[in-house]
């Protein structure tokens, strides 16, 4: 999928993205308690549905858990880009996802750019297709019919209006499949296989990216990106005093 050339960097802008299983939750959620205690710090979720999400839907009353386990096995069946094109309805609802996730970008750039310092869970780029990789949902490439060949087509304008934007720093967290699959055993295991062979494919338009191994101890990984953050925290305190 054909990217951007001009990119405007997002100062205090950190993202941490990663295949499932990898500890981007928890590792996003650390760094924010430990980067508040020197700078004003706040964390933000720039994938579809969060975990939270989930959680919310399984405390409905009597069908809270049998709903939020239909909605996700439905949701992997029509966000992999190996399964035939959308539903009309179905990607509808996933173009809804996309502008959803634009409005939240908007937001984190205002909220970076008045001097607060952002930790993203994930973030969009518009080099592969799917949702599965944070990028556009609907897929020009298995679109049929007009209607949602034009949605898909919309949609990807809209991936790469936002991949124009880039964080300073991206954690990358690397992981092999067999680690994953034993952290999140109800995940498809050809699924995460995937997952972690396109996302370490993804330049998300030339941002900088460090790569830490989600298999190494915690506090080890902890520390390493606590590092990397305060850096960029240190960078765009100075860049603010400057001007």
């Amino acid at each position: 999928m054909q990217t951007t050339n001009f990119t405007e960097c997002i100062p205090g802008l950190i993202a941490v993205v990663g295949c499932d299983g990898t500890g981007k939750s928890t590792l996003t959620n650390d760094l924010v308690k430990r980067l508040q205690a020197q700078w004003v710090t706040e964390r933000r979720y720039l994938g579809l549905l969060s975990g939270e999400d989930g959680d919310k839907i399984k405390r409905l009353p009597i069908i809270g858990v049998w709903l939020e386990r239909r909605l996700a096995a439905k949701s992997s069946k029509t966000q992999s880009m190996k399964s035939r094109s959308p539903a009309l309805w179905a990607a509808l609802i996933m173009f809804g996802f996309s502008l959803r996730r634009r409005v939240n970008l908007r937001k984190v750039r205002r909220l970076a750019r008045s001097g607060v310092l952002v930790v993203s869970d994930r973030f969009p780029q518009a080099e592969i297709s799917g949702f599965y990789y944070d990028g556009p949902g609907i897929g020009v490439e298995r679109a049929t019919g007009k209607i949602k060949t034009r949605l898909a087509r919309r949609e990807q304008r809209l991936y790469q209006q936002m991949a124009r934007y880039r964080p300073e720093l991206i954690i990358r967290l690397v992981i092999d499949v067999d680690t994953a699959f034993s952290r999140k055993p109800d995940h498809d295991y050809e699924e995460l296989r995937d997952k972690i062979g396109v996302m370490s494919k993804i330049h998300y338009n030339g941002s900088h990216i460090i790569e830490l191994d989600a298999r190494a101890p915690y506090s080890d990984v902890l520390e390493k990106a606590l590092s990397a953050a305060s850096m960029v925290a240190l960078a765009s305190q100075r860049q603010r005093v400057a001007s």
